[in-house]
């Protein structure tokens, strides 16, 4: 029998329940698609599985180059690595944008340099 989930490693329920709401609605929107709880805790435990394997695939990456801190291009490699490369482009789309508007105090190029080691 597989022991619980520590607290502490759970995904908050409302933000699953919304990111899972928000993307039926974007594919279905003519549609009113509810949600089970069981369905929305499926959801959460796949996330938090889906992280844990993301997180360990790119800490070996950054073992094997001797470095002891994980960086955005460790998870991209990750992401080729474990077979999803079409998961690459949206999340440096997301995260250029992240730079554009949240960090402050260094041009946008700065920080997105700084971020992915370019």
């Amino acid at each position: 029998m597989e022991k619980p989930v520590a607290e502490t490693e759970e995904l908050p329920k409302a933000i699953v329940r919304r990111i899972v709401k928000d993307k039926l609605s974007e594919c279905s929107p003519d549609y009113d698609i509810h949600v089970h709880k069981e369905a929305s805790m499926a959801f959460a435990e796949s996330a938090r599985i889906f992280i844990h394997y993301l997180s360990a695939t790119a800490n070996d990456i950054c073992k094997e180059t001797r470095r002891q801190t994980i960086n955005a291009n460790d998870v991209f490699k990750a992401l080729e690595e474990m077979e999803f490369p079409e998961f690459i482009q949206p999340l440096k789309a997301s995260l250029e944008g992240y730079f554009v508007f949240h960090i402050n105090g260094f041009p946008p190029y700065t920080a997105y340099a700084l971020f992915f080691g370019v």
